[in-house]
C-alpha cells in the first residue's frame, strides 16, 4: 500500500518549510498569496489529507456528540428512538461528526456518564432524549457547561423559550388535531385514549384532539391508560362494558391504539383507530398513525448544534425563537 503523504513531502513538492504548509493549512491569511497558491497546488497534487486525530487534538475538540441509548424494554413505540438514533448517526457522519452511544439506566447514570465524557474531552455537546416537565438534566448540563440538544421539549415554564437550551421537537398537537379532523368525517363523537395529564408530551398530544373536536363545538369521551397494550386493553374494555359510544378513537400512541383495537375485536365494535407514532405495527395491521419523522428531527438537531464553519460542534447561543425547531408530522391514513 502506498505511504500517504505527509505534510514534508507537500513542503518538499512546493520549495517551502513544513512551518509554512503548517500556516497554510491552518492560518492562511499570514501566507503570501503566491505561496499559499504554490503549497494548495502541492496538496492537490499529492492528494494529501490532514490527519483527523492530529486535528481533533489541535483545535482541543473531538467532534463527537454524546447520546443515550435506552434500554431495551421491548413495546411498539420505542422504534421511534432506534430510527431516530440511526438516523442521526448517518447525518452526523456526513458531516465529519461522530456520535459516541452511551447506555444509562436512570437519568442520575446517565449524567454521570456525560460528566464523565465531557471532563475527558471525548465529546464536544450531548443529544438528550425523553424530556420531561422540569428536566433535571437541563439544570445539571447548564452547570457543566456542557452543550446540549434535546429531541423534546424540556417543557419548564422558564425553558421552553430559553435560547441557551436547543431544542427540537414533533409538534404532536398538530399530529392529532389533523387524526381528530380526519376521524370526523365518521361522526362527530371522535374519542381520545391517551395518558395520566402532567405528561408534556402527552398533554400536548390530546390539547391537538381537543383543539379539533372545540373548533366544531364537540365534545366526546377521553379515556386515561398507561403506556402499553394491555393496559389500553383493558380500558377500552371497561368503557364499552360501560357502554362507550365513539364513532372514531384517536390515540396518544400506536401501543396504545393496539390495545383499543383488541378490545374492539374482542367486542366486535367496528370504529377506525388511529395511532401515533406510525411503527411497522400500524402498518402490519393497517390503521392510520401520525409519522414523526425522525428523520427530519435529526437534520434539524445537527444544524442548531453545529458552528458556522460547519465542521465542529461550538456552544451557542441563540436568539428566541431560532434556538428551537417544531416538525410538522404527518397523518399517514390507511
Amino acid at each position: 500500500m502506498a505511504k500517504a503523504p505527509t505534510v514534508e513531502d507537500v513542503a518538499a513538492r512546493a520549495g517551502v518549510s513544513r512551518q509554512t504548509v503548517s500556516n497554510v493549512l491552518n492560518t492562511p491569511d499570514i501566507v503570501r498569496p503566491a505561496t499559499r497558491e504554490r503549497v494548495q497546488t502541492a496538496i492537490d497534487e499529492l492528494g494529501y489529507r490532514r490527519h483527523a486525530a492530529a486535528r481533533r487534538l489541535r483545535l482541543r475538540r473531538s467532534s463527537t456528540i454524546g447520546i443515550r441509548l435506552d434500554p431495551y424494554v421491548g413495546g411498539i413505540s420505542g422504534v421511534v428512538l432506534d430510527r431516530f438514533v440511526h438516523a442521526i448517526t448517518e447525518r452526523a457522519s456526513e458531516r465529519g461528526l461522530r456520535m459516541l452511544v452511551y447506555s444509562a439506566r436512570s437519568a442520575e447514570e446517565e449524567l454521570r456518564r456525560l460528566s464523565e465524557l465531557w471532563e475527558g474531552s471525548e465529546i464536544d455537546a450531548a443529544i438528550i432524549t425523553g424530556t420531561a416537565r422540569d428536566d433535571p438534566r437541563v439544570a445539571h448540563l447548564d452547570a457543566e457547561g456542557l452543550p446540549f440538544v434535546s429531541f423534546g421539549r424540556p417543557w419548564g415554564e422558564d425553558d421552553i423559550e430559553d435560547p441557551l437550551h436547543l431544542w427540537v421537537d414533533v409538534d404532536g398537537a398538530a399530529g392529532t388535531r389533523a387524526a381528530a379532523e380526519h376521524a370526523l368525517d365518521h361522526g362527530s363523537r371522535v374519542a381520545f385514549l391517551g395518558w395520566p395529564a402532567g405528561s408534556g408530551t402527552g398533554d400536548d398530544r390530546e390539547r391537538g384532539w381537543l383543539e379539533a373536536m372545540g373548533a366544531r363545538g364537540l365534545t366526546a369521551p377521553r379515556l386515561v391508560t398507561e403506556e402499553s397494550v394491555p393496559h389500553a386493553r383493558e380500558t377500552v374494555d371497561r368503557a364499552i362494558a360501560e357502554g362507550l359510544e365513539a364513532d372514531a378513537l384517536v390515540c396518544a400512541s400506536d401501543s396504545l391504539a393496539v390495545g383499543a383495537l383488541l378490545a374492539l375485536a374482542a367486542a366486535r365494535v367496528s370504529i377506525p383507530v388511529t395511532g401515533f407514532d406510525n411503527t411497522p405495527t400500524a402498518d402490519a395491521l393497517g390503521f392510520s398513525s401520525v409519522e414523526q419523522r425522525p428523520e427530519d428531527v435529526a437534520t434539524a438537531i445537527l444544524a442548531l448544534l453545529m458552528g458556522p464553519s460547519g465542521d465542529v460542534v461550538l456552544p451557542r447561543r441563540l436568539e428566541p425563537g431560532g434556538a428551537h425547531a417544531l416538525i410538522e408530522p404527518e397523518l399517514v391514513v390507511r
